[in-house]
């Protein structure tokens, strides 16, 4: 059986990348997603949120702030430690549990289920079935799933570029991507050059489904896609778009 342990991507971010991810986010788009997710699934303080991959716990916290009872989960142990410390110093209801999503064993119902950032997009289509099944069993009746992505086929597609390069403040990013087949995947040799001229060559896997089987394996899992956004403040979703927000709901 594929553990979270065995995914590739797990080296990003036990890697220089932990820092700038955290560079990429713009100002504001945190707070902005954190009011989406609130709106979109309904919640009141004291609700439940499960933060599923949830990295360095930036929309943990955010919801934390705000009241509701958030169960964060990553695999790594260092984003897990940054999130018990910061809850922890701001008496926050937020809980870190270090685990790989493939493994873990949900214990609640949550009222919502968050996964943000393109993370949904690290999993071939037999795991991402499994965490979609585990995920709805987990989720209360009517209960919301949020799913960010920039790697929809719809998306990725379009978005395309063999290679690229981009600064991100003191670090310069360097991008090389090949687009296989069978399954459909972005396969990235992403190169980090530090100021002080250490290079960080960092390897990634994209799996890539259309929304048609995406909500094929949501159905299977007993889920149904409500609404697709290409931006937190609700813009609808069309082609061409560069990012999404799948909200899916929990069947009765």
């Amino acid at each position: 059986m594929t553990t979270s342990t065995d995914n590739i991507n797990n080296s990003f971010f036990n890697s220089v990348y932990k820092d700038v991810w955290k560079k990429l986010i713009p100002n504001g788009l945190t707070e902005a997603e954190v009011d989406f997710i609130i709106e979109t699934a309904g919640l009141q303080p004291g609700n439940k949120v499960l933060d599923i991959m949830c990295g360095y716990g930036r929309h943990s916290i955010e919801l934390g702030k705000r009241g509701i009872d958030v169960t964060s989960i990553d695999n790594l142990s260092e984003y897990i430690e940054e999130i018990k410390a910061k809850a922890q110093e701001q008496n926050l209801p937020v809980r870190g549990l270090q685990a790989g999503i493939l493994e873990v064993e949900l214990q609640e119902n949550y009222d919502a289920i968050i996964c943000m950032g393109n993370s949904f997009s690290f999993f071939n289509k037999e795991e991402t079935s499994q965490i979609l099944k585990k995920l709805s069993l987990s989720l209360k009746p009517g209960g919301i799933l949020i799913i960010n992505s920039w790697m929809i086929a719809e998306i990725a597609l379009k978005h395309f570029k063999e290679k690229d390069w981009f600064q991100v403040e003191e670090y310069k990013y360097l991008l090389d991507y090949k687009f296989h087949f069978q399954p459909n995947r972005i396969e990235s040799e992403q190169t980090i050059v530090s100021a002080d001229g250490t290079i960080d060559v960092l390897k990634g896997i994209d799996y890539i489904f259309s929304l048609d089987e995406l909500e094929s394996m949501l159905q299977d899992a007993g889920l149904n896609t409500k609404e697709l956004y290409s931006t937190p403040r609700k813009r609808r979703f069309v082609l061409g778009d560069g990012r999404i927000y799948i909200v899916v709901e929990k069947t009765l």
